[in-house]
């Protein structure tokens, strides 16, 4: 393993696109969700009468890093409410959630406050916080180890989570309870690679062993405990992950699972929360292991289907994104998803299930965090999105205005000596620095001399292609992007209330209906895509800023059985019924409905 560590409090500033995408989420949804949800603005974590378990700690993973990232004073005011009333709450004996029922409480929501405090603390170096992390994290040791209580639903399924909050006190104080309750997390925590063959055939159950989200967190999770437990490095993920794509991949890289895994099929979904679990899972694993693959898997995911699950203005969301996604309509009680909720694929406010309108936060916010990392002696750009950082070793500002083209240039001053390594992806073409041709290896080095000041461009291209997915479909792609067929769409603004949360506009919810045709089979797209104008969002529905040529046929595509709205996972007959067309594919990001996977046509 090659580790490298994440920057704290300040190191890194984002600029360009990036900055522009967390301004829009701060003005949204995620930035305001405390102004008006009651699950977080009443929750119990700050002595209200609601909700008292994961949805504020998720909430603040996310809203705490956007704060600090945009030096938002008075958003960083309003996490720190939140933090005084949680630290507040801490009992004697340092248990530290706001239940006084500790047997019954599952203590996934004590592992998941605990890596928002250890979050917190590395933005905002609040020295209160090792304190009361250090109590709660030996409270529940004793509470474990004395039989008191086991993991069990969630927890059980969550074990390596703590492993965050853990590493962080071992580093602090190195007291041997904690690598104690690290085995005890571990063995009392589910065995995931013993699952794997219930991954292969997608079943209408629900249970932790097949939930989505779970399967995104766990990705990460030898990564995260085994240098804790003292255990070899075995490359877990892949393996697992080996699995997960085969059998219930999509072409942007993340897992089917409406809400419990669902196959390869391109109709069926991917619940919002794993979406960002499975980016944090990726940026750990790539910045404790180095290896490449899990940063272009970072960048798939990230581009792709995280956009693609909010409205451009980020106020509204998905429960479950679809790659075929031809409307988003409630479909009442014959939902179509595995184990999911009618209305999980609209867009709104708290769709299906209110953890997604909690968690969906973190995706942005961390991603940035993850851009550069840093070695010994060196500057790690590990992922090309305008940004800077700035620490003892010298100052990088990257501007670039990738995934959207593929040029950089990072100026440099060195403060001391240090080596700034560049990733370079392995579908980079013809790279150069400064206008002369480099082999593609991996990664550029550059060194660096105390007070020396450099200017450093770096170019390389793509070219698009249409790749392979089931059943004889295909999708294109040109580098880190997938591109799909936009299907242009009248909208229906849901207002109302129900359970005392309103829902009113911007924070309503949203149906979606097809206005144009979308049965089509692919034959060949072009090279490259071209630029297009684009407008003030990044990943606009309306605007997009990449188009890419399709040359297409129409076929029949019948709908899903007993639907008028979801269309079929594959047509019956692919043949085509009419002559070639030239059509725009967008990025998938930049969709709302879409087809992604069409079937492949010579």
């Amino acid at each position: 393993m090659r580790k490298r560590r994440f920057f704290d409090h300040g190191e890194i500033v984002p600029g360009g696109w990036l900055r522009r995408q967390l301004e829009i989420q701060a003005d949204s949804l995620s930035g305001n969700l405390d102004l008006v949800w009651n699950d977080v603005k009443n929750s119990a974590w700050i002595g209200g009468d609601r909700e008292g378990w994961e949805r504020v700690p998720y909430w603040l993973d996310g809203f705490i890093p956007l704060a600090y990232l945009l030096g938002d004073g008075e958003k960083i005011a309003r996490a720190k409410r939140y933090i005084d009333a949680i630290l507040a709450g801490q009992r004697e004996d340092g248990w530290l959630c706001p239940t006084d029922d500790v047997k019954t409480y599952d203590t996934w929501a004590l592992l998941l406050i605990a890596k928002t405090l250890t979050v917190y603390y590395k933005l905002s170096g609040d020295e209160r916080v090792p304190g009361a992390i250090y109590r709660a994290m030996k409270n529940y040791h004793e509470l474990l180890a004395s039989g008191e209580i086991r993991l069990f639903e969630w927890a059980r399924s969550r074990w390596f989570e703590g492993f965050i909050t853990l590493e962080f006190l071992w580093e602090k104080c190195g007291e041997e309870w904690i690598r104690d309750l690290a085995r005890i997390l571990r063995d009392q925590g589910l065995d995931y690679e013993a699952q794997a063959e219930k991954w292969k055939i997608p079943r209408y159950e629900w249970t932790h062993e097949r939930h989505i989200v779970n399967m995104g967190m766990m990705l990460k999770s030898e990564a995260v405990s085994c240098e804790l437990l003292g255990e070899e490095y075995t490359d877990l993920a892949s393996r697992l992950y080996g699995v997960l794509d085969e059998y219930n991949g999509t072409a942007v890289g993340i897992i089917t699972g409406d809400e419990c895994l669902a196959g390869v099929m391109p109709n069926h979904g991917t619940e919002l929360c794993a979406v960002v679990e499975m980016m944090y899972s990726l940026e750990h694993l790539y910045a404790r292991t180095g290896e490449a693959k899990w940063a272009e898997l970072l960048e798939r995911v990230t581009f792709n289907a995280l956009p693609a699950t909010f409205t451009d203005d980020m106020w509204a969301h998905q429960y479950d994104q679809l790659a075929n996604q031809i409307a988003c309509v409630n479909l009442g009680y014959r939902p179509h998803f595995t184990t999911n909720a009618g209305d999980s694929h609209t867009f709104g406010l708290e769709p299906s299930y209110g953890c997604c309108t909690a968690n969906l936060s973190q995706g942005f916010p961390k991603f940035a965090m993850s851009a550069f990392l840093l070695g010994e002696r060196e500057i790690h750009s590990a992922i090309p999105v305008p940004c800077s950082v700035d620490c003892e070793l010298g100052k990088v500002v990257l501007t670039t205005e990738y995934p959207f083209e593929n040029s950089f240039v990072y100026d440099v001053e060195a403060k001391s000596d240090f080596t700034l390594s560049v990733r370079v992806p392995s579908f980079a073409l013809d790279p150069s620095v400064d206008g002369e041709r480099v082999e593609n290896v991996g990664e550029l080095r550059f060194e660096l001399r105390a007070g020396e000041r450099r200017s450093i461009a770096i170019s390389w291209r793509c070219e698009a292609r249409l790749i392979d997915r089931p059943r004889g479909m295909a999708a294109a792609e040109c580098g880190s992007l997938v591109f799909a067929l936009p299907i242009a769409y009248s909208s229906k603004r849901l207002e109302y209330e129900r359970g005392g949360q309103e829902r009113k506009f911007p924070y309503c919810d949203y149906e979606f209906y097809p206005e144009s045709e979308w049965r089509y089979g692919i034959v060949s797209v072009a090279s490259e895509p071209a630029a297009a104008d684009g407008d003030a969002y990044p990943f606009s529905s309306v605007s997009p800023r990449l188009r890419l040529k399709a040359t297409v046929k129409p076929i029949d595509w019948e709908y899903e059985y007993g639907y008028t709205t979801v269309c079929a996972a594959y047509p019956a007959d692919p043949s085509p019924k009419g002559e070639a067309l030239e059509v725009d594919l967008v990025p998938y990001g930049s969709t709302i409905l879409r087809i992604t996977e069409m079937p492949r046509l010579k």
